[in-house]
């Protein structure tokens, strides 16, 4: 390829010509540290919403919005920091007949690769891995570009297909099967 580069708009012209075909790649990042990323739980319990969070869960994302079939996400849930707002309910929480923090101390979402939806929406189809189970659960989020990132998310996780809330508490009378997670998560880059 013999290009005669002989003014300044030629010049202009062919490296925007190669940036143009440059490919483009996902950027890395993890969550910031301090920054109010938040993860929260919500369900009810004899017809009484009721919310918690999951403190020190932590995200690492690699990301492009051009090319959202690349991206990787991967969170790390420590589930006996589960605080409610209620002692001895995050106490059964903990416990065997719940997340059984002791056999399983954290949970895992992982998803490879992200459908665009518009309008800076996608949806991730992963994998969430909790008390010993692993299912297909899809995650929806807004991503807001920036010096500073966020993503803004949610989806439904159906409690008993892993286990949790079995035995007297599997009625879905008393706690319903569906239990909404919802995010924000504020990234710096990697």
């Amino acid at each position: 390829m013999n290009i005669k580069l002989t003014s300044p708009a030629a010049v202009a012209a062919a490296l925007a010509g190669m940036l143009a075909a440059a490919p483009v790649f996902a950027a890395d990042y993890v969550q910031a540290p301090g920054t109010g990323s938040i993860l929260v739980f919500a369900t009810k319990y004899d017809g009484e919403v009721f919310t918690g969070t999951f403190p020190g869960f932590q995200t690492q994302l690699s990301f492009d919005p051009a090319d959202p079939a690349t991206a990787k996400l991967d969170v790390t849930i420590p589930l006996a920091g589960a605080k409610s707002g209620n002692s001895d309910r995050d106490s059964t929480l903990q416990g065997p007949d719940f997340f059984n923090v002791a056999s399983f101390a954290q949970a895992r979402y992982t998803a490879n690769g992200f459908r665009a939806l518009g309008n800076n929406q996608f949806a991730a189809d992963g994998t969430l891995e909790l008390h010993g189970v692993s299912k297909p659960v899809s995650f929806t989020f807004t991503w807001a570009p920036g010096a500073q990132p966020v993503l803004t998310g949610k989806a439904t996780v159906k409690r008993l297909d892993f286990g949790v809330g079995g035995g007297d508490w599997a009625d879905t009378k008393t706690i319903p099967n569906e239990t909404a997670i919802s995010t924000i998560v504020k990234f710096n880059a990697k």
